[in-house]
């Protein structure tokens, strides 16, 4: 039976006075300390889900023999979105949990785009039933820009409602930072709202004087820092910086030289985008922890970046720290350098198969019939030629920011064409929700496909869907493909599917088992691995193109946009 808060309060005391046995008591653990990287062989007692005992010997109700074991405070994920895992909420926390994330914070921006206010409430009811404890940050910019199409629009009163939940942080990352300049009221009314509490940033490249000009909204963060001499500029400004290392977007190795001792407390981890085939192959934040630590960076720092840091930058002050008075979240590893997770305590719940059976399922009413795109043929992947080279997205690997080429392309009558010798293909955006049909085509280099097509319904962040695309055949294939099995991934050669991922949650999200989206992922890799593409995560590559608010340039339902400038190229 549960305490009442009183009785808790009695217990807990009683209990780290060792005058009573505590719930659980982990013995003879090595009790790591992020304040000062001491470690420590002694007892840690748990009552609920507070410690309330270290550096002693305690009695359990439940004793567990931890020597060997190293505990560390569980890892927060500080940014990232659960969509991106193509997993549900609760299947994310079976993936992710038992890499020792005990607190991970969401922006549904994805759904959101997708299903507005419906989609998030499904985050929030979702998050009350996982055993991580799973924040929300609410979705700001949602349409990001007004240069696409998206399935919602979420202003300040649909937000308002969610504000005072118990599983609300804040304001999720502010992208448009062109709109935080120029005073838009409609940003305006959100950074007004929300005053005084938690607002997640997201600029990149943003320095200067416009950096200064954004900070004064009260931003408090970035995950957007490519660099060390970006990463120390938004320091020196007051910015926590959230050390990014996703499926795509991967900034650890540029950022490590910067988590020292004297930045470790201003700076944290996060995944941002990563998928279940990624969190197989490499882990999740434990993977961060090991790569850092790799590089040089001292485990105390690494750690407090983790664990400390990261609760302090988002205002969650009870966990963070292995100490009496604290939340039981709790790593054990059987090695600290190589953060080798073996076992992990939630809440002052130790995780097991069991736990996770024990959860209530959440349905995504109203969630699975999203994908609405009008039937494509070839014809409609046509670009007009033109006298003056074109305007290509660049792609490199391990980067969502893309490079603004210019190539002079062959043409055939009024039409430019494919060139494989300069590897450059098509990429075109399909509008996915049913309001218009829009379609977009321009052109791409950086895949080195020289047959086929790879398409995608995750589309960053009004997710329409974008296809990339050697021939204008595979390229229809594909995104018809799409409209059959209602969001997803599919590979193309000519009017054969050669791989496909089924994502009918909002086109996002798969209802299957994480285990079966990571084997059919591998299936899509090999598959266009064989179409001659170089990119070893191309999906969330093709993801990452539509997003007008990622420098340099990018292509939305509306036309090719280039973010300097801020406009569509006529």
């Amino acid at each position: 039976m549960k305490r009442s808060s009183k009785e808790f309060l009695e217990t807990a005391i009683a209990a780290g006075k060792g005058e009573i046995p505590a719930d659980i008591v982990l013995k003879n653990v090595g009790l790591f300390s992020v304040m000062d990287g001491s470690q420590t062989t002694c007892d840690l007692a748990i009552v609920e889900d507070r410690i309330v005992g270290t550096h002693a010997s305690y009695d359990g109700h439940i004793e567990l023999d931890c020597s060997g074991k190293i505990a560390v405070p569980g890892f927060i994920d500080t940014h990232l979105h659960v969509e991106s895992s193509l997993v549900t909420p609760l299947e994310f926390d079976r993936c992710v949990l038992p890499h020792g994330v005990t607190t991970a914070i969401c922006d549904p921006h994805e759904i959101a785009n997708v299903a507005g206010i419906k989609g998030i409430q499904y985050f929030l009811d979702s998050a009350a039933n996982t055993i991580m404890d799973l924040r929300i940050n609410l979705s700001s910019c949602v349409p990001a820009t007004s240069f696409e199409t998206s399935g919602a629009r979420l202003e300040l009163e649909d937000l308002l409602p969610f504000k005072d939940h118990e599983k609300v942080i804040g304001l999720a990352e502010f992208m448009n930072f062109p709109g935080v300049l120029a005073r838009d009221p409609s940003v305006i009314s959100k950074l007004d709202a929300f005053q005084g509490g938690h607002i997640d940033g997201h600029a990149p490249l943003l320095g200067g004087v416009d950096l200064n000009g954004y900070l004064a909204a009260g931003i408090r963060t970035d995950h957007e820092a490519t660099s060390a001499r970006e990463a120390l500029e938004k320091l020196s400004k007051g910015m926590n910086i959230l050390i990014r290392e996703g499926s795509v977007s991967k900034d650890l190795d540029a950022l490590a030289p910067v988590l020292t001792s004297d930045y470790s407390s201003f700076l944290c981890l996060c995944t941002d985008d990563r998928n279940p085939l990624d969190i197989a192959e490499e882990g999740h934040i434990d993977s961060m922890i090991r790569r850092l630590i790799a590089h040089g960076c001292k485990p105390k720092d690494v750690y407090r970046a983790a664990s400390w840091s990261a609760a302090m930058a988002f205002g969650l002050r009870d966990r963070g720290h292995l100490a009496p008075g604290w939340r039981a979240d709790i790593a054990l590893l059987d090695d600290l350098e190589k953060c080798s997770v073996s076992d992990v305590i939630s809440g002052g719940k130790v995780v097991t198969p069991q736990l996770f059976a024990q959860r209530n399922a959440v349905k995504p009413t109203g969630l699975t019939d999203t994908c609405h795109a009008p039937e494509v043929f070839a014809g409609n992947f046509t670009v007009a030629a033109r006298t003056e080279p074109h305007s290509v997205l660049g792609v490199k690997a391990g980067l969502i920011l893309t490079s603004h080429e210019k190539r002079v392309l062959p043409t055939k009558g009024n039409e430019a064409l494919i060139d494989l010798g300069q590897d450059v293909v098509k990429v075109a955006v399909v509008e996915r929700h049913g309001k218009n049909g829009n379609i977009a085509t321009g052109f791409v280099t950086g895949f080195g496909l020289q047959e086929g097509a790879i398409a995608s319904s995750v589309g960053h962040d009004s997710h329409n869907i974008c296809v990339v695309g050697a021939c204008e055949v595979s390229m229809a294939t594909a995104v018809n493909r799409l409209r059959q099995i209602k969001g997803g991934f599919a590979v193309a050669s000519k009017d054969k599917v050669l791989a496909e991922l089924a994502l009918p949650l909002a086109g996002l999200m798969s209802l299957q088992p994480f285990e079966h989206v990571r084997e059919e992922l591998e299936k899509l890799r090999a598959a266009a691995k064989g179409l001659g593409c170089c990119l070893p995560e191309p999906f969330l590559q093709v993801a990452f193109l539509p997003l007008p608010v990622i420098p340099h340039l990018k292509i939305t339902d509306f036309g090719v946009f280039d973010v300097d400038a801020f406009s569509l190229i006529p």
